[in-house]
């Protein structure tokens, strides 16, 4: 037992077991409208409870909050060993302030606060003063976001390349999590590969290469695609005809992280495996609360998304 982990694998099993839930999360998806399912939402949801929300991007917005928040308070019971771990699982939100930017460089975007990263911030920090995308993409083409390129065309690109990024960096801090960039990498190749259907660019491929080769690059279908990927990471769109059905891959890929992340959270001693099934299980409790609240808003009920992460 490692007992400077203690304290903060106490705190992380108290954290994941505030969550909100399926049971609840299937009632708020049944009702008719967002304001009907924000309020079956439990106060403690997000810090400032979901009074005062008018709409669904408010609401995913103090999801985000909560979900960092809670990340915050758990990194100040980390012991020094653990801030790596912290500051990479906060990059998440670091991504979505300098997409945020971009956005704004390229004269598309609103203005909105962006997420108070704290002592979690890496990058951040230096890349909020740029004037200019080539300006942002200069400051970013290093540690800790790696070698992302100069090459990127628009915010949606940037935002998938440091998403996985992102995953690769968790899970080089965290290997227990090495399962779940793979994962990603494939469902992320065959999104843009067969859905979007534009061949991936070069920052893109830096980082699925390594992990799924290139003979899927050239795939005109779904089994050509799961036959050209690694063996070991072909159960995530098992079953998945046609790209269209992609989201029932994604919506699997939730529920093994969640599924990880309770193994993590109980059958481990304490120690970073605990912590990071806490943060598992709590972002896919968050994801399944968005996808409750989309539900309602447009009146599709529970609806498969759910059932596929129960």
């Amino acid at each position: 037992m490692r007992a400077d982990w203690v304290a903060a694998s106490v705190r992380a099993r108290s954290m994941a077991q505030h969550r909100v839930g399926v049971a609840v999360c299937r009632r708020m998806a049944a009702q008719d409208g967002l304001a009907g399912a924000l309020s079956l939402g439990p106060e403690w949801a997000t810090p400032g409870g979901f009074g005062g929300i008018l709409d669904l991007e408010q609401a995913e917005r103090a999801l985000n909050e909560a979900f960092l928040w809670r990340l915050r308070v758990l990194a100040g019971w980390l012991p020094p060993t653990g801030t790596g771990l912290a500051r990479a699982a906060a990059g998440l939100f670091e991504i979505e302030n300098v997409v945020a930017l971009a956005r704004r460089l390229d004269g598309g975007g609103q203005e909105t606060p962006p997420f108070d990263l704290g002592t979690l911030a890496t990058a951040w920090p230096r890349v909020r003063t740029a004037t200019s995308t080539e300006e942002l993409a200069r400051v970013l083409d290093g540690p800790p976001w790696g070698r992302i390129g100069f090459e990127i065309d628009g915010a949606g690109s940037l935002r998938d390349v440091l998403l996985l990024a992102w995953w690769r960096r968790l899970a080089t801090v965290a290997p227990r999590a090495r399962p779940w960039y793979g994962m990603v990498c494939v469902l992320t190749a065959a999104r843009l590969q067969l859905f979007d259907g534009a061949a991936p660019m070069q920052p893109l491929l830096r980082f699925l290469r390594p992990v799924l080769g290139r003979t899927w690059e050239t795939a005109d279908g779904m089994t050509a695609f799961a036959a050209a990927v690694p063996p070991h990471l072909r159960g995530i769109i098992s079953g998945v005809e046609q790209p269209e059905g992609l989201w029932r891959a994604e919506a699997r890929f939730g529920f093994a992280v969640e599924d990880d992340g309770f193994r993590l959270l109980h059958g481990s001693l304490p120690g970073a495996e605990v912590v990071l099934g806490a943060l598992a299980v709590l972002a896919v409790d968050a994801w399944r609360v968005r996808v409750a609240l989309t539900a309602a808003t447009i009146g599709a009920g529970a609806g498969e998304v759910l059932d596929v992460m129960a």
